[in-house]
């Protein structure tokens, strides 16, 4: 059968519902971001008004610092895998909304804890759900896009990050100035759940994505239902399914896929999530300054300048294609990692100066979160919800994100040791290597800009009746 079964929402100019389906789905990922800015703001004020709350039973205040930073992380691992394998079993529709309100508890949760060890735990709560928001918002956002738009549309939600990361400068900055410490981290952490439980309603609402209503569920009024809910005119072809039926199957054609996807979000966290988590003591080093206010805006400029990164994306995700834009963002993260690195003079682990002016210093870095949101942070959670096969879409992407969530954990939880013991410019030069790895992973990205969802996962479409044995789904291959 054609992959034209979908041919009337594939060819739905852009309207209102996709922007509804990309408000519904975005809410998560505004609150992964802001909880990525904000737990390092936390770990400084915890620093200063209670140390020992940093100090486990080896005594080591890097440790205990990496660890409460990674810990809704090293979640989020667990919960990409669990919940994209249920989402693929159980349906998107049965559980969307489940993780935003587990979510949103463990943000709650984590305003009232009373120890070092309870807001780990609240944290853990909190990133379980941020784990589950990757392959089941993605893979939303994609079943229900055009052709055309559907890059801009699901970088569209993950650019909600942007916006998160924005939040939590101005939230931080304010909290900071009006409250005590000891109770300006709470009001930080708490307000992470405002924007999860805004959406956990229209979640529970959205329904069931028509391509795995009719290909999977073979349920053909379901199917409908939902392709109406973007184009009133919309019929679908209830008489096929996907003919990548076996779990061995997917594994069998979609393994080398699965290497680039998750082989490059590994690279790409690695960097993000050390400098992202721990912005402040990499700025600090680079531009000094002695307010707690002061340091959160000059921790939040990188943030900020990736707010613009994220959204260039979107304009040329449909435009580029999403592997031009991945091998782009890797090659400047990796050239201005190691000019920033070049420009620093030091003495063992210390900085002494620099080349260039402090200020333009910092602009230079600042600017690697422009290449990183525009580039690998964007696509590599765009083409995992593209290039798998319906059935296992979740799955592929879940298996994608949490390998990246891997690369977030191990550069976090090591990332204040490395930079006490070998110093920001060896770590700068390691994370220019890296990106320079990413980059090269990425040349075997398959391109899957303007072609629908059937041809860009290589997903043949098949009449829905008993196959006598499993046919073979050709292996994706880079273009």
């Amino acid at each position: 059968m054609s992959t034209s079964v979908f041919k009337d929402l594939d060819n739905t100019p852009l309207g209102m519902n996709h922007l509804k389906v990309w408000f519904t789905s975005g809410m998560g990922f505004f609150t992964d971001a802001y909880d990525l800015f904000i737990i390092g703001i936390v770990l400084l004020l915890l620093e200063g008004s209670l140390p020992t709350s940093f100090h486990i039973a080896s005594g080591n205040a890097f440790i205990g610092a990496g660890l409460l930073g990674s810990s809704a992380i090293i979640a989020a691992i667990f919960g990409q895998v669990i919940w994209g394998t249920l989402a693929d079993k159980l349906g998107r529709k049965s559980i969307y909304g489940i993780e935003a309100a587990i979510l949103a508890t463990g943000a709650l949760l984590s305003a009232f804890a009373w120890s070092y060890w309870s807001l780990f735990l609240f944290r853990f709560i909190l990133g379980f759900g941020i784990g589950g928001d990757y392959p089941i918002s993605a893979t939303i956002m994609s079943e229900y896009s055009n052709s055309k738009d559907r890059g801009k549309l699901v970088a569209l939600t993950f650019a909600n990050q942007g916006i998160g990361s924005v939040a939590a400068v101005l939230v931080g900055l304010v909290a900071v100035t009006i409250l005590p410490p000891e109770f300006a981290w709470r009001f930080m952490l708490g307000f992470g759940a405002i924007p999860a439980l805004l959406v956990v309603y229209l979640r529970r609402k959205l329904p069931e994505t028509p391509r795995f209503s009719a290909l999977v569920k073979n349920n053909g009024a379901g199917a409908n239902k939902a392709a109406k809910f973007i184009n009133k005119d919309a019929k679908i072809d209830t008489s096929a399914k996907s003919s990548v039926s076996s779990i061995r199957t997917f594994f069998s054609n979609y393994w080398s896929m699965l290497i680039v996807t998750a082989g490059s979000w590994f690279l790409l966290d690695m960097a993000f999530y050390g400098t992202g988590i721990f912005s402040g003591p990499i700025t600090s080093q680079i531009l000094p300054t002695s307010s707690l206010a002061g340091k959160i805006v000059i921790a939040g400029i990188p943030f900020m300048v990736g707010f613009f990164g994220y959204f260039t994306s979107v304009g040329l995700m449909d435009r580029a294609g999403r592997k031009t834009l991945q091998i782009a963002g890797f090659i400047g993260m990796a050239v201005l990692y190691f000019a920033v690195a070049s420009l620093m003079l030091t003495k063992g682990t210390k900085i002494t100066g620099f080349l260039l002016p402090s200020t333009l210093m910092l602009a230079l870095y600042a600017l690697t979160y422009f290449f990183i949101d525009m580039g690998p942070n964007t696509t590599t959670f765009v083409v995992p919800a593209e290039i798998y096969p319906v059935k296992y879409r979740t799955t592929g992407h879940g298996i994608s994100a949490a390998s990246g969530k891997i690369g977030a954990a191990i550069t976090t939880f090591f990332f204040v040791d490395l930079l006490a013991s070998v110093g920001l410019r060896e770590v700068l030069f390691l994370l220019a290597g890296v990106s320079v790895v990413g980059a090269l992973l990425s040349i075997f990205l398959k391109e899957t800009k303007h072609l629908s969802l059937e041809d860009a996962s290589s997903d043949r479409i098949v009449e829905n009746k008993k196959l006598d044995s499993e046919p073979s789904v050709p292996t994706p291959t880079s273009e």
